[in-house]
């Protein structure tokens, strides 16, 4: 029996291959899932409907699941924060977090480094956030 918040399991499958470095997409609905993101990075949809789930809903159990060392979020077209960033940095206080504008976060999302895309319902705007999986400390 799993003692983990996460049951999906194609996503724990795909969370048990990510190693240390490796980079998880949490993408907005308006994100370009299939063209926005490395082409190896296994792809998982849990874009119910829109606003379901959300990458609140989703980052919840991952920080549960998986170590995470740094994040990455989308700067908004005025190189702002977005305000999905605020709830992220909530779930992970501890964690380091560092903005991008829009075309450098495309191109941090189609890096080798990325293992795993998870498309959600999220229908708030730059509400991306690329998590770096870290190591489990003995």
């Amino acid at each position: 029996m799993l003692t983990t918040p996460i049951t999906h399991p194609e996503l724990l499958a795909a969370l048990a291959r990510c190693g240390h470095g490796t980079t998880i997409l949490l993408a907005d609905g308006n994100y370009p899932h299939l063209t926005g993101a490395a082409e190896g990075a296994t792809r998982i949809a849990l874009n119910v409907a829109p606003g379901l789930l959300t990458v609140d809903q989703i980052l919840a159990p991952l920080a549960q699941t998986i170590p995470i060392e740094a994040c990455a979020f989308m700067l908004t077209a005025e190189a702002g924060t977005a305000p999905a960033v605020v709830g992220y940095t909530e779930i992970l206080p501890d964690v380091p977090f560092t903005g991008h504008e829009r075309f450098a976060f495309y191109d941090l999302a189609r890096s080798r480094d990325l293992g795993l895309v998870i498309a959600t319902g999220d229908q708030r705007q730059y509400a991306n956030l690329l998590l770096t999986v870290g190591v489990v400390v003995p």
